[in-house]
């Protein structure tokens, strides 16, 4: 080969070779610009976990200015902004906030300091004592919510240690009050300091995920909520000895009403949320189970899968249509008396835009029998689902992708709630996570509000590093 050309091939080549350094370092860059040490951090996690684990929130009374003056401490070490607000000084809600340039608006983490109470003979730890045992950790609010609490704290430690350049301000809250809906706690500080935690997306509990033998099955993100209300039937009849029955006994007719609810199925209907959640969960299902997903999105084909899902699958059942669950019966002052009145609560979940003057008119068509009064109570916020398209959403599927790359993000609406609803309603796009769960620990008794109440050590440190990555895609300046 003659000198020019073969200097002219070295050339390419070492501007060839130049490219792919620069590309690899670019690659580098943008996973390793902060290169966290994990192992440090998961030693931190659990000793922040633990001490909030240890503290006694149960709601009521809930007491929860003992944590939020914990993590008050902690991020005060670090010289981070903090403030508490509370209605009652018992009760305080604490926002923290690291700030970026302002260029975009910013993100609000958020989970709840306050668990629900314990039946302390059921447990076989001390259920405020976050024992450590086989790889997890028994505690109430393992899984509801310090877990978020913790991961959002670890996030703030993290974002302020590394001084991460930001395009948006990171705002954490730590709410009081979420499990009774308290007046102290997050509705409280929308209304009076709503200017601390307006954001254009939020992320809290809410989603999950699964692990399947070792791997990531999917992790779920909660986009929607179902909305929670409920409702009396009351039925009456004349009262008398219960030697000489009566045709119009009130709790016949209370029995009978609730057996024509409990036969009824209210229609189906899928939103941009739980259709998507089916598109794709249908790619990871056995092909019975895929066909039985597809065929619920075609109106044509889907009443086969509906019977099915309504036998076996509980929780889609749940997801597809607004659902009754009677829970509470009231009756009778004597076993030899026969009752003037007799009386059923109803839990009622409802899908997000279903029209409920409506849906109770069905109901009294259901039940047919005009002597039974139905009394609705209040119901908690009906928000908007919260978009696909956003920056976050796209932020939460690649962070999957990083972390478990075996598994797919499923869109997914909870048939609970949770206190991003009033949030929705203020325009804030709502995200629900949690740490996954491992399947075989599903059924098992240790989920949330549960006696030995446990989470995996393990998806709680991935959880933590699910979050940093999801905001840091979000908010980082690139």
């Amino acid at each position: 080969m003659p000198f020019v050309l073969r200097r002219l091939a070295r050339k390419i080549l070492l501007s060839f070779l130049s490219l792919i350094i620069l590309v690899s370092a670019a690659g580098l860059q943008a996973q390793d610009r902060y290169p966290v040490d994990w192992g440090k951090t998961a030693v931190e996690t659990l000793e922040h976990f633990q001490a909030l684990l240890r503290i006694d929130t149960t709601n009521p009374p809930g007491n929860e200015t003992r944590a939020a003056e914990y993590l008050q401490k902690v991020l005060d070490r670090e010289g981070i902004s903090v403030k508490l607000h509370a209605l009652d000084p018992a009760r305080a809600n604490l926002v923290a906030r690291v700030r970026g340039n302002g260029s975009k608006r910013p993100i609000l983490v958020m989970g709840h300091t306050d668990v629900v109470g314990v039946e302390r003979e059921k447990w076989t730890v001390d259920p405020f004592g976050a024992v450590r045992k086989d790889g997890y950790i028994y505690s109430r609010g393992a899984i509801d919510d310090k877990d978020n609490v913790t991961a959002c704290l670890m996030l703030m430690l993290l974002l302020k240690r590394y001084g991460v350049k930001l395009d948006r301000d990171v705002i954490f809250l730590a709410e009081a009050g979420e499990e009774t809906s308290a007046p102290a706690g997050l509705r409280y500080v929308i209304s009076q300091h709503w200017d601390e935690i307006d954001a254009e997306f939020v992320l809290a509990e809410g989603g999950g995920g699964l692990i399947r033998d070792g791997k990531v099955r999917y992790v779920s993100i909660a986009t929607t909520e179902k909305v929670p209300m409920g409702a009396w039937l009351i039925a009456r009849g004349a009262a008398g000895h219960a030697s000489v029955p009566r045709p119009d006994n009130a709790i016949v007719r209370l029995a009978n009403a609730i057996s024509k609810i409990a036969a009824w199925t209210p229609a189906m209907h899928l939103s941009e949320t739980t259709r998507t959640y089916f598109e794709r969960l249908a790619e990871i299902s056995s092909p019975d189970a895929a066909a039985r997903y597809r065929a619920l999105l075609s109106p044509d084909k889907r009443s086969e899968a509906e019977a099915y899902i309504a036998r076996h699958e509980f929780y889609h059942n749940s997801m597809i249509r607004t659902s009754i669950s009677p829970t509470l019966l009231k009756a009778g002052i004597k076993t030899n008396v026969i009752p003037s009145t007799a009386e059923a609560y109803l839990d009622i979940r409802a899908l997000p835009g279903e029209d409920m003057g409506k849906f109770i008119e069905r109901m009294r068509e259901v039940i047919d029998d005009s002597t039974i009064e139905i009394k609705t109570t209040a119901s908690r916020e009906a928000a908007p689902p919260s978009r696909l398209n956003t920056e976050m959403f796209r932020a939460l599927e690649n962070t999957q992708k990083r972390i478990a790359p075996e598994g797919i993000t499923l869109p997914t609406m909870t048939t609970g709630a949770t206190d991003m609803a009033p949030l929705r309603l203020k325009g804030v796009q709502g995200y629900g996570i949690n740490p996954l769960l491992d399947e075989k620990d599903l059924g098992r008794g240790h989920g949330s509000h549960s006696d030995d109440e446990r989470i995996k050590e393990q998806p709680l440190h991935d959880f933590v590093r699910f979050l940093w990555y999801a905001v840091l895609e979000a908010a980082g300046s690139k």
